[in-house]
């Protein structure tokens, strides 16, 4: 579970913590039930041969990806890893170009080519999947130089698992960002498994992320990342950091994927009891509960919950209903050109 000595937590006051407020904690709910209803969906039509291959799913991790969007302005710039349908449908991208990606449908993101690991929209400033372990860290120190040079006041945010803390891009793009004052925000989501292994049982220090800031001159920072109001809270100071030209932030957020690494993988490596620890601590759950602590009519709770459930089967439909792409398609998009034919 969550240490509560270590993580920056909600007070249990709700006079002292009602700068959020009820729009913006009823936007911050719909979003990680979107993600949940949206990721539990595509396991159930991956149960069904619907879904081809494998993905990893953020079941249990909610919040990060909620909290960090909702706190984003128009312009700033996501960056994910492979598992990364949160993080795309939480930029607004809808459901059924996410479920229609993971189907090989046409009616898809990428109209069926990308698949799981490879979710990209510029409208939305999902700047992409990153199936590589690490690769996209410099791309973002790469996107956050451009905003700087120009004057531009986006902010560059990359997601990585715990894992990649000791992938070599991790320490060379830290570095990079901190020497050159970079608006990027890097962001740990550290559920404790690099893929089937503890990351305590291959790391130097116990916090894989947070242990290692002070080496590049940064606040060393570890949140509750099943907490959607912290890590909003969190999100928002970072943001007006690297606006401010005040450079880069590394976050740790702790949090616990509820299923295996990916599809294949039945989590077995896991002490028993672990899963249903964390689970106590669910996003949604502890969400649901603030939302009553401060006081929110239940029926405006009912109504997300119905449209949510509405949003997913309908797009589900649509889905199953759409065609794969057309092979006329499968030469474009190879090259920066769009096309192939220059190879040749």
């Amino acid at each position: 579970m969550v240490s509560k000595s270590n993580v920056a937590t909600l007070s249990t006051n709700p006079a002292a913590n009602d700068d959020i407020g009820e729009a913006k904690r009823l936007e911050l709910y719909e979003s990680q039930l979107i993600i949940r209803e949206a990721e539990q969906r595509a396991y159930d039509l991956f149960l069904q041969n619907l879904v081809k291959g494998t993905s990893h799913l953020s079941l249990g991790q909610e919040a990060i990806a909620a909290g960090f969007a909702e706190a984003m302005q128009p312009g700033d710039l996501t960056f994910a890893t492979y598992r990364g349908h949160a993080h795309t449908l939480a930029r607004g991208v809808e459901v059924e170009k996410v479920l229609g990606e993971l189907m090989g449908r046409d009616n898809g993101l990428m109209r069926g080519k990308g698949g799981s690991m490879h979710l990209a929209s510029e409208e939305h400033g999902m700047m992409g999947s990153y199936a590589i372990i690490g690769a996209h860290l410099p791309i973002a120190c790469g996107a956050a130089l451009r905003a700087q040079y120009r004057g531009d006041k986006d902010v560059s945010v990359c997601f990585f698992g715990d894992g990649t803390t000791n992938i070599g891009a991790f320490h060379e793009a830290l570095n990079f960002a901190a020497i050159w004052k970079l608006p990027v925000i890097f962001v740990c989501e550290n559920n404790l498994y690099m893929e089937y292994t503890p990351i305590s049982e291959v790391t130097a220090v116990p916090r894989p992320a947070a242990d290692r800031a002070s080496a590049y001159g940064l606040d060393p920072i570890v949140i509750d990342g099943n907490d959607a109001d912290v890590v909003y809270r969190t999100a928002l100071k970072a943001y007006d950091k690297a606006r401010a030209g005040d450079g880069p932030s590394l976050i740790e957020c702790l949090t616990y994927r509820h299923s295996g690494h990916s599809r294949a993988d039945p989590a077995k490596y896991r002490p028993e009891g672990e899963l249903e620890k964390w689970k106590q601590h669910d996003p949604i759950h502890l969400y649901r509960e603030r939302l009553k602590q401060f006081g929110v009519n239940e029926a405006a709770v009912a109504k997300i919950d119905a449209k949510v459930r509405k949003i997913v089967d309908d797009a589900t439909e649509a889905c199953k209903a759409a065609p794969p792409p057309s092979k006329d398609i499968i030469f474009t998009d190879v090259y920066a050109d769009g096309g192939w034919a220059w190879r040749n």
